[in-house]
């Protein structure tokens, strides 16, 4: 960590002495396109003001240019079409405010809390697992509406230059790949540049109209239709409901506006309204605007199949202005325009909500570029499907769902937070929320079912036409009454840590600095860490949220009793039966769409087209069962790793402790051993100078001084495996070095060098001189015990990478596979004389070096020891 982003150890929560040890966390490595947050954009984080660099102005623009989608054109024209223009007035101005009132909270509590959609879900009321299913509803909307706009964009391809429509929707789909993958930077470029174009082609084609017709908006008002009616009002706004989640991407872009203390009130207050719930305003003219043009279209003789699509109305509208072929071109070229700036929200939008599912499901992050491609796959099988045709039924359905959705936010950002039954502040940590909060999740469940329900004609005809407004009602209420039952439990597993002492910090992980607010501190690892990582984390299993460690047993717990029943029925029982309830809904599924198949694949278009819409689908699957076995497969290498790592540990400690007990014996041994080996060595010396000493009695005297030499060297050896001294290195030139090492040793006749010439070494000469003399030793002693064998030695020196390789080869017997196991632990010899601490020692001298010390070969033929040494950068 570097001074500017390391966190103080006294900004650290104090760790439990009786909790669980922190480990050492593997250090992860994000692939390039996910580490650039150019290209990711901090998905699944939060924005931090280091990110925020745009203007309230660029911001909105860059959000307005989302809004240009002709699906609302295309939704006024088919309302139209089956309710009459007053409906459809009606509708739209009823829709238009009730989607701005529900959505200026979510704009707001984003535009404070600088997170996307998906993660202020998770704080407002749904809990960290409980929100995928939101991500999922949500990445469902982007995907739908960048199919709907790209079916736009193929049908006009196809009338203006005679592209065949799979094609038309392929150049849609990749036409987008450009902008949207790199992000707000190129988006906001791309919106603002092409911001003026669009306005001035959106606005053309009305105003020739008004200079030749002044009197048809007047008479498209006045036009006749069906009778107005509560059931055709409710089948209307049921569809225009399903705009709703439209307020998501308009927040996508929302996080990024700077603080309010940044900028003035009136200007950050009108991006707010303007870039959030004010995309309703331009929206619902866009609604009406469909609805005039496809009125004025069929009247002047177009078919209505054909005067419903977007290419269809505006051509004749432009035909105000034009001549025919310049007034398709001219259409075909805002087409374009309108539905390229709409689909790269869609497809950023998609990327982020994908990215926020597949992360809780799967815990695999390949970044949001990966799931932008999936997402363009997705909607291109949407487009072969033919999903314009079924406009009117696919919104109605998703409706239900996404105001079930709205109404559980919005009781927690409009009711509960005001109340102080929510937190303020909207925590999206997985370390802090609980998996599944009840009250956004129960009252989204309770109104997804009733809409559903009374949708598929369980409350008859007018119920069915009112489930979308009755699902967000519901769901409002629901969510309302649990928050007020529970009285602000649930919302948070654990109260977060807050960093006082720095803005910043490394996340201990993946090493990338962040701001305070997206790190957590892991109690796991005992160490900051960012909020993807966590999320990411497979190991701690949610460690942080637990309220006793594993293994903790409590003094005052009654006695162990036995169970009948096995552990954790209860949740087990209900795992079967959600998973056996989905596995059934999917069975369901498949039974519809093939009997509403059935009678269509006699004709060999449509089935070319079904199996074309299913190949995206089928890559899709192909892709998660691959990634969930890839993330299978890391899972148990990371856990082999662990308990690989781990068991060397527990080795390496065991022989630390081995030797730090026979350092501290050797140490007490040594020290009372000394003085009286020095009173004995000078009373040999004073007895060997006494006169009359016989030839026998001198025979004797060599004996004791040769074992009090081998005393005193037992007890240097003892000596220098308690002592730990500095180590202080200097360069030596290793030949010369080693060939006076070896020229002092008894058996350097017999010792062969092979040493290249110029070779240096940093190291520790005295140490160094230790262990080589000691390897020595041990050859030539294995070498001379072969009977019949010439002894030799070879000292090699080499370079290996950034190491340097002392090497000493011997022709000695070998080592037995239970004495190789066990060589360099202490106290272990194969010498009647040895004690056991030599090769301990050379060991220690490499490891002090860097290095190591092993086995590189041994049998009948002889040894190779090899000992190791770090070369300083």
């Amino acid at each position: 960590m570097n001074r500017h982003s390391a966190i103080a150890e006294a900004d650290l929560p104090p760790r439990d002495a009786s909790g669980f040890p922190g480990l050492e966390p593997a250090p992860r490595s994000y692939q390039s396109w996910v580490a650039d947050e150019t290209i990711e954009d901090y998905a699944l984080r939060y924005a931090p003001a280091s990110h925020r660099r745009w203007s309230p102005a660029t911001i909105t623009h860059t959000a307005l240019g989302g809004i240009s989608f002709l699906a609302l054109e295309a939704i006024g024209a088919a309302l139209t079409l089956s309710w009459g223009v007053h409906v459809t007035v009606v509708a739209v101005l009823i829709a238009s405010a009730f989607i701005f009132v529900t959505s200026l909270p979510i704009a707001y509590h984003v535009a404070r809390a600088n997170v996307d959609m998906d993660l202020l879900t998770r704080g407002a009321g749904f809990g960290y697992i409980g929100s995928a299913i939101t991500s999922l509803i949500y990445a469902t909307y982007t995907v739908i509406f960048f199919a709907l706009e790209g079916v736009i964009i193929g049908q006009a391809l196809l009338v203006c230059f005679g592209l065949p429509l799979p094609l038309g929707y392929l150049l849609s789909a990749l036409a987008i790949l450009p902008v949207a993958s790199r992000g707000m930077t190129a988006i906001s470029r791309f919106q603002v540049a092409t911001q003026l174009p669009w306005i001035v082609l959106a606005l053309l084609p009305f105003a020739a109209i008004a200079w030749a017709e002044p009197d048809a908006a007047a008479r498209w008002l006045a036009a006749p239709g069906p009778a107005f009616s509560l059931l055709s009002l409710g089948g209307a706004i049921g569809v225009l409901c399903a705009l709703t989640l439209q307020i998501g991407e308009q927040v996508d872009y929302l996080r990024f506006l700077p603080p309010r203390e940044a900028t003035t009130r009136l200007r950050w207050w009108g991006a707010l309204i303007l870039a959030g719930p004010g995309w309703i305003l331009i929206g619902g003219a866009k609604v009406l605007m469909g609805s005039f043009l496809v009125w004025l279209a069929i009247g002047d003789g177009m078919a209505p199949e054909f005067a419903v699509e977007p290419i269809g109305m505006f051509w004749h509208a432009y035909e105000y202005l034009f001549g025919p072929r310049m007034a398709l071109l001219v259409a075909t070229a805002y087409i374009l325009l309108a539905q390229v700036k709409i689909n790269v929200t869609n497809a950023y939008a998609g990327s982020l909500a994908q990215s926020n599912f597949f992360l809780r499901v799967a815990r695999y992050h390949p970044g949001r570029l990966i799931w932008l491609l999936i997402h363009v796959a997705i909607s291109c099988a949407l487009m072969l499907m033919g999903v314009f045709a079924t406009l009117e039924a696919v919104l109605a359905i998703y409706a239900n769902l996404a105001l079930a959705w709205l109404g559980a936010i919005f009781a927690d950002l409009a009711v509960l937070k005001p109340l102080g039954l929510s937190p303020a502040r909207i925590e999206f940590r997985r370390a802090h929320l609980p998996d599944f909060n009840p009250v956004g999740c129960g009252g989204m469940a309770l109104g997804a079912l009733a809409g559903l329900a009374l949708y598929a004609g369980l409350g008859g005809p007018m119920a069915q036409a009112w489930s979308a407004p009755i699902a967000f009602a519901l769901s409002l209420v629901a969510a309302t009454g649990l928050g007020l039952m529970r009285q602000g439990r649930g919302f948070i597993a654990r109260e977060p840590h807050v960093f006082r002492r720095r803005s910043r910090c490394d996340c201990a992980i993946c090493s990338h600095g962040y701001e305070t607010r997206d790190m957590a501190y892991c109690t796991f690892y005992e160490r900051p860490i960012c909020s993807l990582c966590c999320s990411l984390e497979p190991h701690c299993r949610d460690f942080c949220k637990r309220g006793r460690t594993p293994g903790a047993v409590d003094p005052a717990a009654p006695a162990l009793r036995l169970h009948r029943m096995p552990p954790r029925l209860g949740r087990r029982t209900w795992q079967v039966a959600a998973v056996f309830a989905l596995l059934m809904a999917g069975l369901g599924m498949l039974y519809l769409l093939a009997r509403h198949l059935s009678a269509s694949l006699r004709d060999m278009q449509v089935v070319a087209h079904v199996f074309l819409g299913s190949a995206p689908l089928l890559a899709l699957l192909a892709f998660w069962a691959v990634m969930a076995n890839e993330r299978r497969r890391l899972t148990e290498e990371d856990l082999i790793d662990a308990l690989r790592r781990l068991g060397s540990t527990q080795r390496e400690l065991a022989i630390r402790q081995r030797l730090a007990a026979v350092g501290e014996v050797a140490a007490t041994i040594s020290h009372e051993l000394r003085n009286p080996l020095g009173t004995i060595t000078s009373s040999v010396e004073v007895l060997s100078r006494s006169p009359g000493l016989g030839p026998d009695a001198e025979e004797d005297v060599q004996r004791i001084r040769r074992n009090i030499a081998r005393c005193s060297r037992i007890i240097d050896i003892l000596l220098d495996f308690a002592r730990q001294g500095a180590h202080e290195t200097v360069p030596v030139d290793l030949r010369d070095w080693l060939s006076a090492l070896v020229a002092e040793h008894p058996a350097a006749p017999h010792v062969t060098l092979e040493v290249p010439e110029g070779m240096r070494l940093r190291c520790d000469p005295a140490r160094l001189q230790f262990a080589i003399r000691n390897l020595i030793e041990n050859g030539w002693q294995a070498a001379e015990s072969v009977p019949g064998r010439v002894p030799r030695v070879i000292l090699r020196a080499f370079r290996d990478g950034g190491r340097s390789i002392v090497e000493i080869e011997d022709n000695g017997p070998g080592l037995a596979p239970e004495i190789r196991a066990r060589a360099f632990d202490p106290l272990v010899t194969t010498k009647d004389s040895g004690v056991g601490l030599g090769l301990s020692l050379v060991r220690r001298v490499a490891e002090l070096h860097g290095g190591d010390a092993w086995i590189a070969r041994t049998g009948p033929e002889g040894t190779v020891m090899r000992l190791s040494i770090a070369e300083p950068p």
